[in-house]
């Protein structure tokens, strides 16, 4: 336990990173600066100190969170002891699992690609078509191939 713990106040991107959002606090630090971390609804940067009771807004591309600070720690531990010092909000878990439902029933990506890989053939017409000369295709048409 540190100066920081004892007077109950912790760096946000150190708090991050010891409740496992990030895996680095220079990866935390990094979208604190982009501003997709909030503290009590207003932009923070990475020297904010934390207390017990603020709530954080995370907004991760695949999983934006809002979550309360229910503990601090400038210390990384072990996933349950991280899970320890937050708790998510009803209406954050609401909109994680909405999210994750139109992702498991909205459309695949590979299916709007029309045409796809070129074929064996379209490889080798492809290919005749780039070699293409005049005197080729006189000799194709000769021989009724296209």
């Amino acid at each position: 336990m540190n100066d920081d713990d004892r007077d109950g106040r912790v760096r946000l991107d150190k708090w991050l990173w010891a409740a496992r959002f990030y895996k680095t606090r220079s990866l935390a630090a990094e979208d604190i600066g982009k501003g997709r971390i909030e503290v009590n609804g207003q932009p923070a940067k990475a020297s904010r100190e934390l207390r017990e009771g603020d709530l954080i807004t995370i907004r991760h591309p695949q999983q934006p969170r809002t979550v309360s600070v229910k503990g601090l720690s400038a210390v990384r531990g072990p996933a349950p002891a991280a899970q320890r010092l937050y708790e998510e909000t009803a209406e954050s878990l609401a909109r994680r699992a909405q999210i994750a439902e139109q992702r498991r029933f909205g459309s695949e990506p590979a299916q709007t690609i029309e045409q796809g890989r070129p074929t064996k053939r379209d490889r080798r017409r492809l290919a005749d078509w780039e070699r293409w000369s005049a005197s080729a295709d006189a000799v194709r048409r000769e021989r009724g191939q296209r």
